[in-house]
C-alpha cells in the first residue's frame, strides 16, 4: 500500500495533472491518500506535485488513530470500528497492508488524512527526493515525513 502526500499546489497546471489529482482525491496541500500500486499510473502523472512510499503498519495505525475520520468530522476509533464489525484499529491497518480490505469498504470513512505541514518544514518542493527535495517516490522514507506531520500539529505555542 502506498501513502501519496501532495506537496505542492496544483494553480495553472495541466488539465490531465488536475484530473490525476481529482482521481487520487488529493484536492489541498498536505492532503494524505492511501493508493494501491494500481494507481501508480495517475500518481507518475502529478509526480510533478506529490511524494509517495510504502507505508508501513506501525505508521498506518497511528495514521487511522489521530488521523482518521468517519463522516461528521468525528475521530475514527475503537467503538466505531467494533459498531461496523472491525475489530481493532491494529487489526483494519494489518487487513488494508494485506489488501484483504480497502478503505471504501470501511463505511463512513473519509479516504483523505489532513494533514499538517512537517514540523521542520519540506526541504525543497521544487526538487525530487533524490535531489534532497521533496518531490516523487521516496520509499520507506515516506514514515519519516509522517512522523514529522504528525508531530507538526503539536506545536510548542504558549510554553516557555
Amino acid at each position: 500500500m502506498l501513502a501519496v502526500i501532495k506537496v505542492r499546489g496544483s494553480n495553472k497546471t495541466d488539465i490531465h495533472i488536475k484530473m490525476a489529482f481529482r482521481e487520487l482525491r488529493l484536492n489541498r496541500n498536505n492532503h494524505l491518500v492511501l493508493v494501491d500500486e494500481s494507481q501508480l499510473g495517475q500518481i507518475r502523472k502529478a509526480k510533478d506535485y506529490v511524494t509517495w512510499g510504502e507505508i508501513d503498519e506501525e505508521h498506518l495505525v497511528r495514521l487511522l488513530e489521530e488521523r482518521g475520520r468517519i463522516v461528521g468530522n468525528k475521530p475514527l476509533d475503537e467503538t466505531v470500528l467494533k459498531e461496523l464489525g472491525l475489530g481493532t484499529i491494529k487489526e483494519v491497518a494489518s487487513r488494508l497492508l494485506d489488501g484483504s480490505l480497502r478503505i471504501k469498504d470501511i463505511e463512513s470513512m473519509k479516504p483523505v488524512f489532513r494533514m499538517n505541514p512537517p514540523k521542520r518544514g519540506y526541504n525543497s518542493t521544487k526538487k525530487t527526493f533524490n535531489l534532497k527535495g521533496a518531490l516523487g517516490y521516496r520509499g520507506k522514507e515516506i514514515n519519516k515525513l509522517i512522523d514529522a506531520m504528525l508531530e507538526g500539529g503539536k506545536s510548542g505555542h504558549g510554553e516557555n
